[in-house]
C-alpha cells in the first residue's frame, strides 16, 4: 500500500511502484519471477517480466488485481465507519458525485489525497 501523503509527495505512478516494492519485500519466499502490469520495476532483485497491460494478458496479473480491488474495497468498508458520511462504503473512494459533494461539505479525510482536484 501507499498512503495519500505519499501519492501527493511522489506522484500515483511512483507511489503504485513503491507499494509494489513493499508487497515484494513482504513476500515469504523468493519468487521465481515477477510478472508486473506495465513495466519493471526498478531497485527489485528478482526476475521480473513488465508487461504492459498484463491485466488484460495474463491470468496472474488479472487475478492479482481482483484481490488487490477486493481488499481495497474492504478498506473503505471499514473506513466508512470511521470517517461517516462520505459514504465509502458505498463508493469505494471513487470520484462519485456523492463523494464530491460530501468533500465539498464536509472536507478531506486523512485518506484523502491533497494533491486530488475536485474539478
Amino acid at each position: 500500500m501507499a498512503s495519500a501523503s505519499e501519492i501527493d509527495s511522489l506522484n500515483i505512478y511512483r507511489a503504485s511502484h513503491l507499494a509494489m516494492r513493499r508487497a515484494v519485500e513482504g513476500l515469504p519466499a523468493v519468487p521465481d519471477v515477477l510478472l508486473v502490469d506495465g513495466f519493471a520495476l526498478k531497485e527489485v532483485k528478482y526476475r521480473q517480466m513488465g508487461i504492459p497491460r498484463g491485466d488484460r494478458k495474463c491470468r496472474s496479473i488479472a487475478a492479482a488485481s481482483i484481490v488487490a480491488k477486493v481488499f481495497r474495497d474492504g478498506l473503505m468498508g471499514a473506513f466508512d465507519a470511521l470517517y461517516e458520511g462520505y459514504g465509502l462504503g458505498r463508493n469505494k473512494g471513487y470520484g462519485t458525485e456523492e463523494h464530491f459533494r460530501m468533500l465539498k461539505d464536509k472536507g478531506p479525510t486523512g485518506l484523502h489525497r491533497a494533491s486530488f482536484k475536485l474539478g
